[in-house]
């Protein structure tokens, strides 16, 4: 079975707790009675992971008006994450998942191709957890250009 398939709209949102660049802990479960809008990219400050954390940047405020908390996830550190969020201006919080724990539960963390060559990493992702806790939404092989938007879009209908 693809790793992909294990995790699926309707369930109950795989529970996790990760550092926050905020200076505390997020921890999914505790989270419900909120919408969360969990999105899992590559590497801090690389071309597509820069595009994609500015366009969730540039209408986060419209994510807070829907009533939705809005995190970026990737196997980066904290330090990292906190240089990322300078150098980019991004206004909302990234998770720290070194390691790639959460990823691997979330079915994220695959291996991956490039000029021929086999690699593990992120497989640019995101999920929409209701505020009962169960997925609502699963976006796989997202581009980055476009889909803060759309996802917000997706949010409001």
């Amino acid at each position: 079975m693809d790793k992909n398939s294990d995790i699926v709209v309707g369930q109950t949102a795989p529970d996790f707790t990760l550092l926050t660049t905020d200076g505390g802990e997020v921890t999914i479960s505790k989270l419900r009675g909120k919408k969360v809008v969990l999105y899992f990219y590559p590497k801090d400050m690389t071309s597509g992971c820069t595009i994609q954390a500015q366009e969730f940047s540039a209408i986060a405020t419209e994510y807070v008006k829907e009533g939705v908390l809005l995190f970026g996830i990737s196997p980066d550190n904290i330090e990292s994450h906190i240089k990322f969020i300078a150098r980019d201006s991004i206004t909302y919080p990234l998770l720290a998942d070194v390691g790639h724990t959460v990823a691997d539960v979330y079915g994220v963390w695959l291996e991956k191709s490039m000029y021929g060559k086999k690699y593990m990493g992120i497989e640019r992702s995101t999920f929409v957890i209701d505020d009962k806790g169960k997925l609502e939404a699963i976006y796989r092989k997202v581009k980055p250009e476009g889909h803060a938007a759309r996802v917000l879009l997706d949010l409001i209908k």
